[in-house]
């Protein structure tokens, strides 16, 4: 089959849907890949790179759609881009189907069969595959290290002959796959670290790493699919009063709540804001879905009353190198699936759970129960 990675051309995203490394795995496996020119250039990887690895390098994205039976994206298709696309012609990618519901129906009305793959189930056979953990440890450490770079304090504890320097407090919003990077990156880094979660497993995760764990769980926080649920009027009253009484004495906040399909939950607000040490620093890794801060801005820096709010838009983008090598294997593992070694043609197992759980549109249909109108 033939295999079409696209430049992205999304602002601010400099990952590509595979490494030369995949593109010698899907030769290997005997089909043919076709790279747009320069598609690799934010990952630092070059046209000589790819075509070393044994992929046709094309000109232009009209072509790669033309040829391409499959087409591998990081980001959902810009409208010119959806002009391009074939009936039958098979799309993966992190497509961000619910906060882009039109965009579904569009590939439908398209014949597009397409996957999104942050929709995989949250099962050990899909780890492999799994986009958003991949993306989301690069992301929660890297917002660490933005974060104690907008400090412009010193982070871990430093004895010197002047005096004893004492060490930041970090404060991490979140204990999914972000959080526990950030935790991990922040302990790391020698800082006295604190976080909250609300779902049970987290206190013992947050403990793992050496942070101390703040905070309340309630019952049956957790989803089926591992996220944390919506608290209730109740919870988040409760919630909001240990959170704002912790935060008057921390240097350094990252937040990272999200759940799946909804805007993400409005942790601290701007009295909470106001409450904290001038200097100190608050970045939301949750900004783009609607941010657990209130005040935080996608793509921007607040200021107010002495503390900054930092709003960083697609954080993954900002390691792009390390994040593609990853993107690009989740992909690869994830086309085993449908596209195995020698195949001629897409086979869509649906009483496979991975596909299933994944794939949106078929047969110019909505076939997933969740987007289905």
């Amino acid at each position: 089959m033939k295999i079409g990675v696209l430049k992205e051309r999304r602002e601010p995203e400099d990952r590509v849907a595979a490494s030369p490394d995949t593109v010698k795995r899907y030769r290997g496996e005997g089909h043919e890949v076709l790279v747009e020119r320069d598609a690799g250039a934010g990952s630092m990887i070059a046209d000589d790179a790819f075509a070393a690895a044994g992929a046709s390098i094309l000109a232009e994205p009209g072509e790669v759609c033309a040829a391409a039976d499959i087409l591998l994206k990081v980001q959902r298709p810009l409208e010119e881009e959806m002009e391009l696309l074939r009936p039958g012609q098979v799309l993966v990618g992190m497509l961000d189907p619910y906060m882009h519901r039109e965009q579904v129906a569009a590939y439908a009305e398209k014949g597009v069969i397409a996957f999104a793959l942050e929709l995989l189930p949250r099962t050990t056979r899909a780890q492999a595959m799994d986009v958003l953990s991949s993306q989301a440890n690069l992301a929660g450490y890297r917002a660490m290290l933005e974060a104690m770079e907008a400090y412009r304090r010193v982070v871990p504890m430093m004895m010197t002959a002047a005096g004893t320097v004492t060490p930041a407090k970090v404060f991490v919003v979140g204990a999914g796959v972000a959080g526990l990077q950030a935790i991990a990156t922040a302990r790391r880094m020698g800082a006295v670290v604190t976080a909250t979660d609300v779902r049970p497993a987290a206190r013992q995760e947050i403990e793992s790493l050496g942070a101390k764990f703040v905070g309340f769980i309630p019952e049956d926080a957790a989803t089926q699919g591992g996220y944390a649920r919506p608290l209730t009027p109740e919870e988040q009253a409760k919630q909001a009063e240990i959170v704002a009484e912790h935060l008057k004495g921390q240097d350094i906040v990252v937040t990272t709540a999200q759940i799946p399909g909804r805007q993400a939950p409005r942790i601290i607000t701007a009295a909470m804001v106001e409450a904290m040490k001038p200097g100190s620093v608050l970045l939301d890794l949750a900004v783009e879905s609607g941010g657990n801060i209130e005040g935080s801005r996608p793509g921007e820096t607040v200021e107010t009353g002495g503390v900054r709010i930092l709003g960083p838009r697609n954080m993954p983008s900002r390691v792009a190198p390390t994040a593609t090598i990853l993107y690009a294997r989740n992909l690869h593992n994830f086309l085993r699936l449908i596209a195995g070694k020698e195949a001629e043609s897409v086979t869509i197992d649906l009483e496979d759970d991975l596909v299933e759980g994944t794939l949106l549109t078929h047969e110019g249909k909505i076939v997933h129960p969740n987007f289905q109108r």
